[in-house]
């Protein structure tokens, strides 16, 4: 099965279990690999072919930035329900770290979810 990467992605967002930690923007760095056939894309060099990795990262940030959890794990599968909501992913493992926070230490969680909804009818 092929991959799609997105690395790198910061976003900022009011997350967090301590007290003060959703008081304020902090940083939220996300990673994601997920599985998808991408034989049409490659034959026909076509966005509608793929899934679109612009419009995905803009809807991750968007997540982090609007919403508001006490933990990584239920941020990291809000994050991972919406990359799924494409039935063409097969899976996806998706991480979250906060840079810094503990002392210089980055606590990160990583989720890996296969799609219930893989092979459905694909609606752009």
């Amino acid at each position: 099965m092929d991959r799609i990467t997105l690395r790198g992605i910061r976003a900022y967002g009011r997350h967090g279990a301590n007290p003060g930690e959703r008081e304020r923007e902090q940083p939220f760095d996300i990673e994601m690999a997920l599985e998808i056939d991408l034989r049409a894309a490659e034959r026909s060099d076509e966005l509608g072919d793929t899934l679109d990795y612009d419009a995905l990262c803009r809807a991750l940030v968007e997540i982090v930035e609007s919403t508001s959890f006490f933990l990584l794990e239920a941020l990291a599968g809000a994050l991972a329900t919406t990359v799924l909501a494409d039935a063409r992913v097969r899976s996806v493992e998706l991480s979250v770290a906060k840079p810094g926070l503990l002392g210089g230490a980055t606590p990160g969680v990583t989720l890996h979810r296969k799609n219930p909804r893989y092979g459905a009818p694909f609606v752009p």
